[in-house]
């Protein structure tokens, strides 16, 4: 029986037909001005089902007999050297979902990988599971509770309340495991949730489109991440100077957002995949979640699929399982049940039928074509950080921060220096020249994997994930502190000092002073922008402050001098002896110490304070400085072995996809939690790291704060030294007085003792190994290079035959054979001192 609809404000959506019309001008529309459209089923289903009757009839004009967008309904917009060909119109004030990927959320999301999604899983079942037990703990406890209001009349009765007793212990444990699960999983994920990584729709024909698809992901994960992404926008808007729902429901929206078209594509659980279209708000995320505040509708529902009994038509029998998918089946439901509430006089002025009378329809820019879809998704980001920074609604300061990150980077694409000023940073690259502009940028800025920073790896590096992360650090602080040119000698004339090609994009971008005003406030601004963006490359983040006083002034105006060496070579050498390799990998290891699931270089500030603090509320430069110092140190307690197996787990914790386990098999304990009670204790996840004895092997306790600050504790002398830095630090004014950098200067001479043979022998034998691989490897590259020099010989010969060309000159030749007789000479005098060090070893 068909059911007439009550006539009111809020619209109706369109026919199917109308539709169909709408994306056939879309198409003809998009062919005119040279632009990629979205898909067809993307126009149909996800564009056309939230707009009204009337309005697609006002958007459409027949030109030589075929359908197109009318002229007013339409614009180009410029975005760097793509186009975007956005549609202006009304739309149902229901019909857009928040954007995940908005940029004020950007500190709560992680990088996006598979053994995060996998987590992310396992967390769902897991709150599944907490619910079903705390249900399971309830039902106990009242049936405890009601057989103890029995009495004990009956002749079994005690026994009886003994067992349900039990029970309820037993079904109380189990809830309790479950719930410290749950948290274990959440800890293991650093209490956020990986991004969700978007890719570009695709035509028929493989093409791509100016649309975006999510990769497949279950119901109940695609709920989970829904209701995450809308928590973590109202935490972003409580800063908001005023109440945003109350202004929509008094004046409606005054300005126009952006929206774009997105694909979810959810796996159900009979193994069927459901595509489904929406709208996403890519600006004005805020006002798109506002409005569904108002409607009393929550964005779950309108992503994953909506129960009829939220919105239900008369006489409908409900059936708790139907999920609605259709977009236009849920917006004419909620019509129709606010038009038909506002038609009754028993309606109250605080119903949504009158609530959201001023947003029935809200104006909105729809991207329905681009000139570049493969970069469509950069240029929205663009876009929705400049509305933002413009806007009056404050930033967080990760949010900022990384957004400022975000044109930082854009700025060195767009003068064309990203290439270059990588290239500069690593000498011994494979080859920076191939580096792909969209991929370095993308991964740089967390949106993408490492992978394209492959070729700025040294030749004889694997390209394994802490390798690409290390050279993503260091890319990061060559464009956040790039080198400025040496000073010319000085000739008595005033003179321009020239700052090089990348210091002025980061002037330009940072809206810094002048090259001679940078003071300590620049370099403590650009070393919290470091930070920020290190802190993306982490499963885990601490706190951005933990890097303070890490760079100074002399960073900020000559440049970060980082080593050029990879990280395998840093710890090889520093087992071989090497105190300055030991500093330079104390420099690249400074990342992971901070960003740790049990963090051991923190703020050092007030927030640290409680009654659970660990460790010693201290500086990043004392903790820094320590650490570099136990090198040379030579305590009995902190060994080599030591130093050389807490920098190998350091290194490679980010990459743990496993929690350790204790060298008994059994699970660890935080080393400062030894004496907590086991409820309160920290969950061990992956990434922990187990405490080295002074042989180097794991222990049973797992490294924190606590044990770091007792382990690496500052002596008097590099206390005083920064104290005294810091306290130049801050007298500093912007005119740049203050010469010293923080941490990275601070060194410690160790005192003269008389030679111990015997301590000696035990220091050789230590790093002796450690230089056989050393000698190894140099061995490996040479041979490398000479196989290379064999083949581009034997290439030559074969095209100077071919080409007829004449031969070389005599001197030319002869030149070339000098230069290889002294080579390999030099190569067969070393066979030699090789073959007398086997002799040795056999004598050691």
């Amino acid at each position: 029986m068909a059911v007439k609809r009550p006539e009111g404000i809020f619209p109706y959506i369109s026919t199917t037909t109308y539709a169909e019309h709408l994306a056939d001008a879309v198409e003809s529309t998009c062919a005119e001005q040279e632009v990629t459209p979205p898909p067809r089923d993307a126009i149909v289903e996800g564009l056309a089902t939230a707009l009204g009757d009337t309005e697609i009839k006002k958007l459409l004009v027949t030109q030589r007999g075929k359908k197109v967008l009318a002229p007013h309904a339409y614009r180009i917009v410029k975005a760097g050297e793509a186009k975007v060909l956005l549609l202006s119109c009304e739309v149902h004030g229901a019909g857009i979902v928040p954007w995940d990927l908005n940029d004020r959320t950007a500190g709560a999301w992680t990088p996006p990988s598979e053994e995060a999604m996998q987590r992310v899983k396992d967390l769902v079942a897991a709150e599944f599971a907490v619910e079903r037990a705390d249900k399971n703990a309830k039902l106990a406890e009242m049936e405890r509770d009601a057989r103890r209001r029995q009495g004990g009349n009956e002749p079994h009765g005690a026994a009886v309340l003994a067992a349900v007793d039990d029970k309820y212990r037993a079904a109380d444990t189990v809830a309790r495991e479950a719930r410290r699960e749950r948290d274990r999983l959440s800890s293991s994920l650093g209490d956020r949730r990986p991004r969700p990584v978007v890719q570009p729709a695709k035509h028929s024909d493989g093409q791509a489109a100016a649309a975006f698809v999510l990769a497949p992901q279950p119901q109940e994960v695609a709920v989970h991440l829904q209701r995450y992404a809308v928590e973590k926008l109202h935490r972003a808007g409580r800063r908001r100077g005023y109440d945003l729902v109350e202004s929509l429901v008094a004046s409606g929206q005054l300005s126009r957002g952006m929206c774009v078209l997105q694909q979810w594509r959810l796996q159900q659980s009979d193994g069927q995949t459901a595509n489904l279209w929406r709208m996403v708000a890519v600006t004005a995320n805020n006002r798109a979640l506002a409005r569904l505040g108002i409607y009393s509708v929550e964005a779950e529902h309108l992503v994953t699929g909506m129960p009829p009994s939220r919105w239900p038509m008369p006489n409908e029998n409900s059936d708790p399982t139907l999920l609605l998918l259709n977009q236009r089946e849920v917006l004419n439901r909620i019509s129709y049940t606010l038009n038909a509430a506002r038609a009754g006089e028993d309606t109250g002025q605080e119903h949504a039928a009158h609530r959201a009378a001023r947003i029935t329809t809200v104006p909105t820019d729809i991207v329905i074509g681009c000139s570049d879809p493969a970069a469509l998704e950069h240029i929205l980001r663009t876009l929705n950080v400049d509305d933002h920074l413009r806007g009056i609604q404050p930033y967080d300061e990760d949010a900022r921060l990384i957004a400022l990150w975000a044109i930082l980077v854009d700025a060195y694409v767009t003068d064309r220096r990203l290439v270059p000023a990588l290239r500069d940073a690593f000498p011994d690259a494979r080859s920076a020249g191939l580096l792909d502009v969209a991929g370095v940028r993308a991964a740089l800025t967390a949106n993408g994997p490492l992978t394209p920073l492959t070729p700025l790896l040294p030749g004889e590096e694997e390209g394994d994930p802490a390798a690409l992360r290390d050279i993503a650090i260091r890319s990061i602080t060559a464009l956040v502190f790039p080198k400025v040119p040496a000073a010319p000698a000085e000739t008595g004339r005033r003179q321009i000092r020239d700052t090089g090609q990348n210091w002025p994009i980061v002037r330009s971008a940072l809206q810094e002073p002048a090259w001679s005003q940078i003071g300590t406030k620049a370099a403590a601004a650009r070393t919290r922008l470091w930070s920020a963006a290190i802190a993306q490359l982490f499963l885990q983040r601490g706190n951005i402050l933990s890097a303070t006083g890490l760079f100074g002034v002399p960073d900020a105006r000559e440049g970060a001098r980082q080593d050029p060496r990879s990280v395998r070579k840093l710890l090889l050498e520093a087992k071989a002896g090497d105190a300055a390799a030991w500093k330079a990998l104390v420099d690249r290891m400074v990342p992971n110490l901070i960003h740790a699931p049990e963090p051991l270089i923190t703020p050092g500030q007030g927030s640290e304070a409680g009654d659970q603090r660990k460790g010693m509320r201290r500086s990043p430069s004392s903790a820094v400085a320590a650490l570099k110092m136990a090198y040379t140190r030579g305590t009995p307690t902190v060994t080599r072995e030591l130093l050389a197996a807490f920098a190998r787990d350091v290194l490679a914790h980010p990459d743990a996809s496993s929690a350790p386990r204790a060298p008994n098999g059994t699970a660890p304990v935080c080393y400062g939690e030894q004496d907590w009670n086991p409820e309160n204790r920290t969950p061990i996840v992956p990434g922990m790291i187990l405490v080295p004895d002074s042989e180097g092997n794991p222990t049973a306790f797992v490294m924190d704060k606590a044990w770091f600050d007792e382990t690496f504790k500052p002596d008097v002398t590099q206390t005083m030294n920064s104290t005294r830095e810091e306290g130049e630090h801050e007298d500093d004014d912007q005119t740049g007085s203050g010469e010293t950098g923080g941490a990275m200067t601070v060194t410690r001479v160790p005192e003269a003792v008389a030679a111990d043979p015997r301590r000696r022998l035990n220091d050789l034998r230590r790093e002796l190994p450690a230089r056989i691989e050393l000698t190894a490897g140099v061995y490996d590259q040479a041979v490398q290079s000479a196989e290379t020099l064999l083949a581009d010989f034997d290439t030559a010969r074969q095209l100077r035959i071919l080409l007829e060309e004449q031969p070389l000159s005599a001197d030319q030749r002869i030149e070339w054979m000098e230069k290889l007789t002294k080579a390999r000479s030099a190569a067969e005098a070393s066979v030699g001192t090789l073959q007398q060090v086997e002799a040795l070893i056999l004598q050691l």
